[in-house]
């Protein structure tokens, strides 16, 4: 069973940084693209930051030059970097486990999310 956890979520500062962590199991890590999303209350769940199985990076315009996406596949663990942040960055944070195209699994998977809240 894919199943990604989420943790670090929690209340910070404008400005302030904090680290998201995806740990993923149940599958073979370097298979997947990790991504992780947020979604503010009553919205549709955004990409923020994206990483390939080859480690290449990629980010919603909000997030360049504040985020950093990372993954330690010794760890089979994903993170998410978040710096000088904004009170727009409050939301949930969902990490994806994309497998979509693999063969034998045809599907993404979500965590449960990690709340994250920017006081201002």
């Amino acid at each position: 069973q894919v199943q990604p956890v989420e943790s670090g979520g929690g209340l910070v500062q404008a400005g302030g940084s904090l680290t998201l962590s995806c740990s993923a199991s149940g599958y073979t890590f370097t298979a997947s693209a990790i991504g992780w999303y947020r979604q503010h209350p009553g919205d549709q769940r955004a990409l923020v930051a994206a990483i390939s199985s080859g480690g290449i990076p990629n980010y919603a315009d909000s997030a360049k030059g504040r985020f950093t996406i990372s993954r330690d596949n010794t760890k089979s663990t994903a993170y998410l970097q978040m710096n000088k942040l904004k009170p727009e960055d409050t939301g949930l944070y969902y990490c994806n486990v994309d497998l979509v195209g693999v063969r034998g699994y045809g599907r993404d998977y979500w965590g449960k999310g990690t709340l994250v809240t920017v006081s201002s």
